[in-house]
C-alpha cells in the first residue's frame, strides 16, 4: 500500500480533475459525484498500477474533499479519537488513548478549511467571519466545536473538535474506568437524589462534562429539567422530561444575541425541578446563585478551576462582573447556595479522575468553611486513590432533617 502522502497527493490531483468534470455538467448530486470520482480513480489506477485497496483509499479521500469534514472525516468516524486539533490547513493533530498524534493529511488550502468551518457553523445557525472570528458550535453527533479565524488566529483558521462517546456515559462506566470509587459514586448519587446543589470544577479536558452527564442519570424520572448550554453537549435518555436551551451569537449587525443570563431568567418561568448550566464562565454566575437561593434546589453546573476552593474564588469574580452587590453579600450568597463541590483532574497517565469532594458549610472567620469528604491520596505519577474522610457522614447539606 502506498504511503499516506502518496495517497494524499494523488487524491488532490484527481480532485482537481473531478472539479473540472463537475463544472462541465449540471448534475452535482452525490451519485453523480461518486460516478465521476470512481471513473477518474479507475483511470488513474490502471495507468499507475494501483491495487484495488489503493484505489479505494484514493477514492474515499477524494470523496471526503467534496463532502463533510474533508480530511477530518476518518478522525470523526473513529470512536477512539477524543479530540481533533487543527492549527492551520497544514497542521492537524488528534488525541487517541490520551496521547497526541500528528495527522499525516493536510487540507488542500486555507480556503478549503474555512469552507469546512463555515459548513459546520452554518448547520447550527452560527456565524463566523472577520468581524466575529470566534465561534462555538457542534456537530450532528453532539461533538463540541470551537473555531477561530484570522486575523485573530495568526497561522490560518484554527478548529478544535471535542468528541463525545456514542453511548451515554453512566456512573458505572466511570467506575469501570477507575475515575471514581464506589463509595464516592454512592455519595454523589445520594446528593443528587437529595437535591443538593453541586458544582463540578476542573481544568480543560479533565472530564467535567462527562461527570455532569453521569450525575444527571440520578435525577428522578418524574422531575422536569431545564438545561442551559453555550453549545448543547449533554445527552439524555429519550423519556427524560428535559428542555434544552442554547445560547445564540449576535448577527452581523450585532443584534439577536441570547446569553446564558437571559436563558437562566427564562428557565425560572418553565416550572423546573432542576436547573443545569453546562458551564459557568462569567456574569451568569450571579443569576445561577440567585436561582439556587430562591427554592430551585438540585442545581448542577461546572466551571474551570484548579481546586474546589479556587472554584469558589472564581465564582466570586464572575458574580462581581454581573452584579453591583458588595463582595461580602456575594460571598454569603455563594456560601448559602452551593452544598457540594467536586473536582476532577487529568492525571499524568492521561486518565481522568475525581480527586476531591467537599461540603461547603457556610462562611466562617472570613473564609469559606469547606469540609473535605473525599480526598485524593497519591503520587505525582498519578497512582493513588480517592479516600473518604472519617466524618463523611451526610450528603454535605446543612439541614440535618433532609440529610
Amino acid at each position: 500500500m502506498r504511503g499516506a502522502l502518496d495517497v494524499e497527493r494523488s487524491a488532490a490531483e484527481i480532485a482537481e480533475w473531478v472539479r473540472g468534470d463537475l463544472d462541465a455538467v449540471s448534475d452535482t448530486s452525490e451519485r453523480a459525484l461518486r460516478e465521476v470520482v470512481l471513473r477518474r480513480v479507475g483511470a488513474a489506477g490502471r495507468e499507475r498500477g494501483w491495487t484495488s485497496g489503493e484505489r479505494v483509499a484514493v477514492a474515499e479521500r477524494v470523496m471526503a474533499s467534496f463532502r463533510g469534514l474533508d480530511i477530518l472525516e476518518p478522525l470523526v468516524a473513529d470512536p477512539e479519537v477524543t479530540e481533533i486539533m487543527v492549527n492551520g490547513p497544514d497542521d492537524v493533530f488528534f488525541e487517541k488513548g490520551g496521547k497526541l498524534f500528528r495527522y499525516p493529511y493536510k487540507f488542500a488550502s486555507r480556503e478549503r478549511l474555512e469552507d469546512v468551518i463555515q459548513s459546520i457553523v452554518g448547520k447550527v445557525n452560527r456565524t463566523v467571519n472577520e468581524a466575529m472570528p470566534i465561534v462555538d458550535a457542534r456537530l450532528a453527533d453532539g461533538s463540541r466545536v470551537h473555531a477561530v479565524l484570522p486575523p485573530v488566529s495568526l497561522r490560518g483558521p484554527a478548529l478544535t473538535i471535542r468528541k463525545f462517546p456514542e453511548t451515554l456515559i453512566t456512573m458505572d462506566h466511570l467506575l469501570a474506568l477507575g475515575a471514581v470509587t464506589r463509595e464516592a459514586a454512592d455519595y454523589l448519587q445520594a446528593a443528587v437524589s437529595g437535591k443538593r446543589n453541586i458544582f463540578i470544577s476542573g481544568g480543560t479536558g479533565a472530564g467535567k462534562t462527562t461527570l455532569l452527564n453521569a450525575l444527571t442519570m440520578f435525577i428522578p424520572a418524574e422531575e422536569r429539567i431545564v438545561v442551559i448550554e453555550d453549545s448543547a453537549e449533554l445527552r439524555w435518555m429519550p423519556e427524560t422530561n428535559v428542555v434544552q436551551l442554547e445560547t445564540r451569537q449576535p448577527n452581523a449587525e450585532g443584534k439577536g444575541e441570547i446569553t446564558i443570563r437571559q436563558l437562566l431568567r427564562a428557565a425560572l418561568r418553565m416550572r423546573p425541578n432542576r436547573i443545569i448550566v453546562g458551564e459557568v464562565r462569567g456574569a451568569e454566575a450571579i443569576d445561577m446563585l440567585q436561582a439556587m437561593n430562591t427554592g430551585h434546589e438540585g442545581a448542577l453546573s461546572t466551571g474551570h478551576a484548579n481546586s474546589v476552593r479556587d472554584m469558589l474564588y472564581r465564582l466570586e469574580t464572575m458574580a462581581l462582573s454581573g452584579s453591583e452587590l458588595p463582595i461580602e453579600a456575594i460571598r454569603r450568597q455563594i456560601a448559602s447556595s452551593i452544598h457540594l463541590l467536586v473536582h476532577v483532574s487529568r492525571m499524568p497517565d492521561f486518565s481522568r479522575k475525581v480527586t476531591e469532594i467537599a461540603a461547603l458549610e457556610g462562611w466562617r472567620n472570613g473564609d469559606y468553611s469547606l469540609r473535605p469528604l473525599f480526598t485524593w491520596k497519591g503520587d505525582p505519577d498519578g497512582s493513588g486513590a480517592l479516600v473518604a474522610a472519617s466524618d463523611a457522614g451526610n450528603i454535605g447539606c446543612r439541614e440535618e432533617s433532609v440529610c
